[in-house]
């Protein structure tokens, strides 16, 4: 027999997870380092085992939400935003979790208020408190986020005086209003997508890792995302002029958005445009807009030249770890080409994701926004940093557009294994702490499996 599943026990076993996840990252988040000068380490493993406690039970909750949207009677999609709103809740008053990224946004807002360029200089530049708090990984780095992005920083930098407390709420709530943007559009993109606007929202909204990475981590994919779905369904809709518009802001948040603009040519296309026409009117739109927003915000185009940032030997990528590994052997050979190694393997990743794009924008031009989809997943992938709210780049457009529900099946069986993928101090795990990790997990597979018996006895029972 089936374990029960009905709404509100969903939502029931979500808040359980995410209040987990909560009290845990009091202990074992990505906490401040000024909040940190004596650690006290049995709480940390103790929050640490509540982190992954939770997260299992998170994503157990998930599941069984996406057995009921396809169920014959699945929940509208009111419900499930008043189900992503109640699993968020507890999580709104957690500090930062699975990663410092939001410490280094603080630290850039604050430079640009100060009238330091980001585009050359890294957060130690800035120096004092906020820069301490920042990843010593990303400490000496310029930043590659656009303009957009940078200003609201900015803005948020002198409304809280460039205090770290007031400034991560700041963050928080900006990642906030980029998840309700998502929320809002993306029935919509389903509809236009002719797939189910709520099981649309399931895999791209309700995802676990929304719930761990934008608004645990308060990433800025959110506000990208947010504004890339807003100008996919501009372009939907015919109005290719916003579309580019949107999509372009969306690119000058993170850069990968920039591939929208493929999909606003062809929907302007695919509606009966001319193509030479489609490509001049996007274009024109998107320069306008670029130039628009860089003399407003006074950040200069120093971006453009920022964007191999990520690209770094000591960062989590496929291409990286090929190139550490070649090197390897080539130094135990003797050969002066192992320094060649990692920039070799970043060239080969470079090359086969635009195969890869060339490939899909071919054969799915008639589909340019499950085509956009599978493209972001590309750069995910292949790309020379790889991060699971990466996932979400592709995942968000996928999720109204997937052809059919197999899609959706191995995309959520993807979502689950990345949700466990990062520690909630963002840091590398060793041996003691994955243990805990796995001992978190397995106490929830645990309460879980006793729920399922306890609901299969009355009907064994019954039977008897």
């Amino acid at each position: 027999m089936a374990f029960p599943v009905d709404l509100r026990h969903c939502r029931a076993l979500g808040l359980a997870g995410t209040t987990c996840l909560a009290l845990g990252g009091a202990e074992a988040g990505a906490l401040p380092v000024r909040d940190l000068p004596d650690p006290n380490p049995a709480h940390a493993d103790l929050g640490l085992v509540g982190v992954y406690f939770g997260l299992v039970l998170l994503i157990a909750a998930w599941l069984l939400l996406g057995r009921l949207v396809r169920g014959a009677h699945p929940p509208t999609p009111r419900a499930l935003l008043l189900t992503l709103a109640i699993w968020a809740a507890p999580l709104l008053v957690a500090p930062p979790l699975f990663s410092r990224d939001v410490y280094s946004y603080v630290a850039q807002g604050a430079m640009v208020d100060a009238r330091i360029d980001v585009y050359a200089y890294g957060p130690s530049r800035l120096g004092g408190p906020l820069a301490a708090e920042v990843a010593p990984l990303w400490r000496h780095t310029a930043t590659p986020y656009g303009p957009v992005f940078l200003a609201a920083a900015s803005a948020l930098s002198a409304l809280t005086g460039a205090q770290l407390p007031a400034g991560l709420v700041g963050m928080r709530l900006l990642a906030l209003l980029g998840v309700a943007l998502m929320a809002a559009v993306l029935p919509r993109l389903a509809r236009h997508s002719g797939t189910d606007p709520a099981a649309a929202l399931w895999l791209g909204v309700l995802n676990p890792l929304v719930l761990l990475h934008l608004v645990a981590g308060a990433h800025n994919e959110a506000v990208m995302l947010g504004l890339l779905g807003a100008g996919l369904v501009a372009a939907l809709g015919g109005r290719t002029v916003l579309g580019a518009a949107l999509v372009t802001l969306a690119a000058l948040v993170k850069a990968p958005a920039l591939l929208g603009l493929v999909a606003v040519v062809l929907l302007r296309t695919r509606a009966g445009g001319h193509p030479a026409r489609a490509v001049l009117v996007t274009a024109a739109a998107s320069g306008a807009t670029t130039v628009a927003v860089t003399a407003l915000t006074g950040t200069g185009y120093g971006w453009i030249g920022a964007l191999d940032t990520p690209v770094s030997s000591r960062n989590w990528a496929l291409t990286s770890l090929l190139g550490r590994a070649t090197a390897s052997l080539l130094e135990r050979a003797g050969s002066g080409l192992a320094p060649l190694a990692v920039p070799a393997w970043q060239a080969v990743g470079v090359a086969l994701t635009a195969a890869l794009l060339l490939v899909i924008w071919r054969r799915l031009h008639t589909r340019p926004v499950y085509a956009l989809g599978l493209s972001l997943v590309a750069v995910a992938a292949l790309g020379p940093a790889i991060r699971p709210w990466y996932a979400l780049w592709g995942l968000f457009v996928i999720a109204a557009a997937a052809p059919a529900p197999a899609v959706r099946d191995r995309l959520a069986a993807a979502t689950a294994v990345l949700a466990l993928a990062v520690l909630p101090d963002g840091k590398m795990a060793d041996t003691g702490r994955l243990l805990l990790a796995v001992c978190g997990g397995l106490l929830a597979v645990a309460v879980l499996w006793q729920a399922h018996l306890a609901a299969q006895a009355p009907a064994r029972e019954r039977t008897a």
